[in-house]
């Protein structure tokens, strides 16, 4: 196990974080699965385009990283990715430290991780499917930024990740019936989220990022040019 899988797992990964190891969104290329950004005017240059941390959540193939990245984009912020942080800090995919660790002990460095995201950055972050389940990160995000529900229905759910090997709460016998299972468990505590934007089909990444934007807009005190 690699030492940063550790005690001082968040506190290492944090550490990198600071010291400019984040991944920061361009306005151009690749944003996620089958979309682009292709170069979205921004509505402000660099962090101080937000006056807090944007904390994306929901299902599993909801969008988190692809609307979050055009988001970012969009207003010119750093992106970061939980999931991505804690598979480069651990130097394994999310599916191999669920399997040889477990669910809790991931659970556990998510946390972690999310605060020391949360503590340093002002950005987009996306977050994943299960970390708004606990109370401990939903007052973290509460505290510290403002949680945005990507709300998707079970058959755009499944359009999207049913296909997918990386999915390790989905590997089970019946895959369709977990994710129904999971949705119907989850989607009472993601209401929690201070702002809920619904995703459609047929709406494209940017589009979607067009309407987190507006949201964020309407909520008011999250852009810098709210005034």
């Amino acid at each position: 196990m690699p030492a940063c899988l550790g005690q001082s797992f968040g506190h290492s990964l944090g550490q990198g974080m600071s010291h400019g190891k984040g991944s920061c969104a361009q306005g151009r290329g690749r944003v996620g699965e089958g979309g682009e950004t292709r170069g979205m005017a921004q509505v402000a240059g660099g962090a101080g385009a937000l006056k807090k941390t944007v904390a994306l959540v929901g299902m599993m193939g909801a969008g988190k990283t692809a609307v979050g990245k055009a988001l970012a984009a969009r207003l010119g912020v750093p992106f970061l990715d939980s999931d991505a942080e804690i598979e480069k800090a651990a130097d394994r995919t999310i599916a191999e430290i669920f399997t040889e660790h477990g669910e809790a002990f991931f659970r556990s460095r998510e946390t972690e991780v999310i605060g020391r995201l949360l503590e340093n950055h002002r950005a987009i972050l996306s977050t994943g499917g299960g970390a708004f389940l606990s109370q401990t990160n939903r007052e973290m995000i509460a505290e510290k930024g403002v949680a945005v529900w990507l709300k998707a229905d079970l058959d755009l759910l499944w359009n999207r990740v049913k296909h997918k090997s990386t999915r390790p709460l989905l590997r089970t016998e019946n895959p369709y019936e977990t994710l129904k299972e999971l949705v119907a468990a989850r989607e009472p505590l993601y209401a929690q989220a201070g702002i809920v934007v619904e995703a459609e089909p047929k709406l494209s990444i940017e589009g979607m990022a067009d309407k987190v934007v507006e949201a964020l807009r309407a909520r008011g005190g999250i852009l810098e040019e709210d005034q």
